[in-house]
């Protein structure tokens, strides 16, 4: 690939010291790559809404303003065209499968070489996915997480932000004040979310996204 080619790139993830790494291995490669930086969800979608034609994004999975894989799939959802590789220390097979799941171009392990990573957003630029070669993606979910898999992903932008405030506990006319909307807007929103996962209750729907997530993310993990 040619390495003088313009690409913007954005780094969304709340540890400095690492998005700077990350961005010292872009910028080797891509010298004339316009980087961004994010360190929260909020910082990110600000920006994406500000700067157009962005190329490519790399995600952390547990950034502020995200639980699980709710970050990755807003971003596919109200940015279908802009691809996004997560960069994340979990780095469990099913975390791996459920990423390319909803729509990552591409999963990078924290834990990689510099030239893992440039080789990784390469081919992600080029066009392709990429995954780490020593995992085995092989092993599918079971018929249960793959229908709801396929349920989350239909979900619009709004009612995956609205999800996630109903996971974070917020009642309605808190999401309504959050959001810029009437209290009515956020109800049809919930009523809307209850038909696409196939459950009857906000708290049902709590539960099968916090299945998504699996116990595995926390503040801590990256």
């Amino acid at each position: 690939m040619d390495a003088t080619t313009g690409f913007r790139l954005v780094i969304a993830d709340d540890h400095p010291l690492f998005r700077g790494a990350l961005g010292e291995a872009v910028a080797r490669q891509f010298p004339e790559a316009e980087l961004f930086e994010a360190g929260g969800f909020e910082d990110l979608q600000a920006l994406l809404e500000r700067e157009a034609d962005m190329d490519l994004v790399l995600l952390d999975l547990a950034m502020p303003g995200v639980r699980g894989f709710s970050g990755l799939m807003y971003l596919r959802a109200q940015y279908p065209g802009v691809p996004v590789i997560v960069v994340s220390a979990n780095e469990e097979p099913s975390v791996i499968r459920h990423c390319m799941e909803f729509g990552a171009s591409g999963f990078i392990p924290k834990t990689s070489a510099v030239d893992t990573m440039r080789v990784a957003i390469a081919a992600v630029l080029e066009g392709r996915t990429w995954t780490p070669p020593d995992v085995d993606l092989s092993a599918g979910a079971d018929k249960e997480t793959k229908a709801l898999v396929s349920r989350l992903a239909t979900l619009t932008p709004q009612q995956v932000r609205v999800l996630m405030m109903l996971s974070e506990g917020l009642l309605n006319k808190q999401i309504a004040y959050e959001l810029g909307v009437s209290e009515a807007t956020v109800k049809a929103h919930v009523s809307a979310i209850l038909q696409k996962l196939g459950v009857e209750s906000r708290t049902q729907a709590v539960i099968a996204a916090a299945k998504m997530e699996g116990g595995s993310f926390s503040s801590t993990t990256g």
